[in-house]
């Protein structure tokens, strides 16, 4: 009961962001700022990033709760959580720059400090758990496409 309590406390955290981002994320048809922007031709339509943050926090929540569970790890694990929640707080930061302010510039700079603290998160929990390291992947490369997409509307806009 209490590894269930535990999962459920790892999903909750890993989906702070995107509960926090639905505060500064308008639906895209009713955005007259983000609809005006010049977009990249590969951007995805609007219902394929809802579906895709949901996947990732979830994967994200799942590889949260393998280092919460690894009970026996020859390795510290203050450094996985210290990450994993400066990567939250970066990804609500983000949502905030880009929809709440319209500071473009200003999110691909937090995107690319995101990227860079999520592949450090990654390469931390690979000591304590690979597979938890291995659920951060999808993550890793949808923020590789978000900063293409971010920095290509920087770019046009």
């Amino acid at each position: 009961m209490k590894k269930f309590f535990i999962f459920i406390l790892a999903m909750f955290i890993s989906f702070l962001p995107g509960i926090f981002g639905v505060l500064f994320t308008p639906s895209h048809s009713n955005d007259a700022w983000y609809n005006a922007l010049t977009n990249s031709v590969l951007t995805p339509d609007g219902w394929v990033f809802g579906f895709a943050w949901t996947v990732l926090y979830a994967l994200l929540g799942i590889a949260l709760f393998l280092i919460m569970n690894k009970v026996k790890s020859r390795v510290n694990k203050t450094k996985a959580y210290v990450l994993f929640i400066s990567q939250l707080l970066l990804n609500g930061l983000w949502t905030y720059l880009f929809f709440g302010l319209h500071m473009i510039g200003a999110s691909v700079v937090c995107l690319a400090v995101l990227l860079a603290v999520s592949v450090w998160m990654l390469v931390a929990f690979r000591p304590i758990s690979k597979p938890a390291s291995y659920l951060v992947w999808p993550y890793v490369l949808w923020l590789c496409f978000a900063m293409y997409l971010n920095s290509t509307i920087w770019v046009l806009n």
